[in-house]
C-alpha cells in the first residue's frame, strides 16, 4: 500500500561513556561554538546494519571483497555493490530498470539515492530527511582514557621502543542527541510511472524506517557505540490534504536531568503543536519507561515503550 501523508517527528539517542560520532580526530563532533552534534549519517548506519541483518536489501553500505590478484581485502565500489544486489549493469541497461532495482533497496526507498554509474546519472530525494542531531544536555564531559595494547609497535623509534603500544579512547560521559526527521512521499511522484509497478513510497517501506527509529542505535553494539542507545521518538503524522508544514522540531525539545532519570522537555513543542489539530491525523510518542521521562504537556499523543 503506499503512503500519501507527511510525518514530522524527532529520535532521541543517549550515549553513556560513548562515543557516538567521532570525527577524523577520535572527539565528539562539534561545530565552531564547540556544540556536539551528530550526523545524519551516524544515526542512518545502524538503521542500515538492522535492515541488512534482518535480510533486507541495503545498497549503500561498506562490504567487502578480495581484490583481483591478491588475497587482500578490499571495500567494493558502488558498481561492484549494485552488482552483488542487482546483477551486472553495463551502458545499455535501461534507466527504468535500474530505479527499479534502487527503489527496491529498503535504504534507497527511505534515504533516497545518488547513483552515477555507467553513464547512469540518478539522484533520488529521499522520502524521509533526517537533520544533524545535536547534543541537548548542557553537562556533557569529553574523557580521553588512554588503553594498552598487548603489542608493541614495530614502528616505534623512541627509546621505550620495546614497551607495548600504547592507545586512546574517546568517550563522552553523557550525551543525549536529539534529530529531527520528516517524512514526504511527494518527494518520488516524479518516478511514477517511469518504472514499471512503482507506485510511490510505501506503508511498509515507513513501517521499517518507523521500528528502526525506535530500535536500531540501541542494536548496534560495536566497541564505540556500546553505550548508546535510542531513548525516545517521536511521530507526527499529519492529514493526506493537510497544507501544515513543521520547521526542525529539536529546537523546541530541552534535555536535563530529573532525579536519576534523563528529562526530554517537549512542553515548547506541545504548544507548537497545540494551534494544528486540525491538520494533524495522530501522534505517537515512544520512550524507555526505565531510564527516560517524558514532559509532553499538552500533546495528545499515544506513549508507549520503545522497546
Amino acid at each position: 500500500m503506499i503512503k500519501n501523508n507527511r510525518v514530522y517527528g524527532i529520535i532521541g539517542v543517549g550515549a553513556y561513556m560513548a562515543n557516538f560520532n567521532a570525527d577524523l580526530s577520535g572527539y565528539p563532533k562539534t561545530t565552531t561554538n564547540n556544540d556536539i552534534f551528530g550526523s545524519d549519517k551516524a544515526l542512518k548506519y545502524p538503521m542500515k546494519r538492522m535492515w541488512l541483518i534482518e535480510g533486507e536489501p541495503v545498497l549503500y553500505i561498506k562490504s567487502m571483497k578480495n581484490s583481483e590478484g591478491s588475497d587482500k581485502m578490499q571495500p567494493r565500489d558502488l558498481n561492484e555493490r549494485y552488482t552483488l544486489l542487482f546483477g551486472a549493469l553495463d551502458e545499455r541497461t535501461p534507466s527504468g530498470e535500474v530505479l527499479g532495482n534502487l527503489f527496491s533497496a529498503t535504504d534507497v526507498m527511505n534515504f533516497g539515492a545518488t547513483f552515477a554509474e555507467k553513464k547512469q546519472n540518478i539522484s533520488i530525494t529521499g522520502a524521509v530527511q533526517i537533520n544533524q542531531g545535536f547534543n541537548l544536555y548542557e553537562k556533557t564531559n569529553v574523557l580521553a582514557q588512554d588503553i594498552l595494547s598487548p603489542f608493541r609497535n614495530p614502528n616505534d623509534k623512541s627509546e621505550d621502543k620495546t614497551a607495548t603500544s600504547i592507545g586512546t579512547k574517546i568517550v563522552t560521559d553523557e550525551a543525549h542527541y536529539v534529530y529531527s526527521f520528516s517524512v514526504n512521499p511527494a518527494n518520488y511522484a516524479d518516478y511514477v510511472g517511469l518504472i514499471d509497478g512503482f507506485e510511490g513510497y510505501t506503508i511498509e517501506a515507513y513501517e521499517k524506517f518507523k521500528r528502526a527509529a525506535r530500535v536500531a542505535t540501541t542494536a548496534f553494539n560495536t566497541n564505540s557505540k556500546s553505550g548508546c542507545e535510542n531513548e525516545l521518538a517521536l511521530f507526527i503524522e499529519l492529514k493526506e490534504d493537510s497544507k501544515l508544514f513543521l520547521a526542525n522540531l529539536d529546537r523546541y525539545v530541552e534535555v536535563r536531568k530529573k532525579e536519576k532519570q534523563t528529562l526530554y522537555d517537549l512542553s515548547k513543542l506541545a504548544e507548537i503543536i497545540a494551534p494544528q489539530q486540525e491538520e494533524i491525523q495522530s501522534i505517537e510518542l515512544f520512550h524507555n519507561p526505565i531510564s527516560v521521562r517524558v514532559n509532553y504537556g499538552s500533546l495528545p499523543c499515544t506513549v508507549n515503550s520503545i522497546f
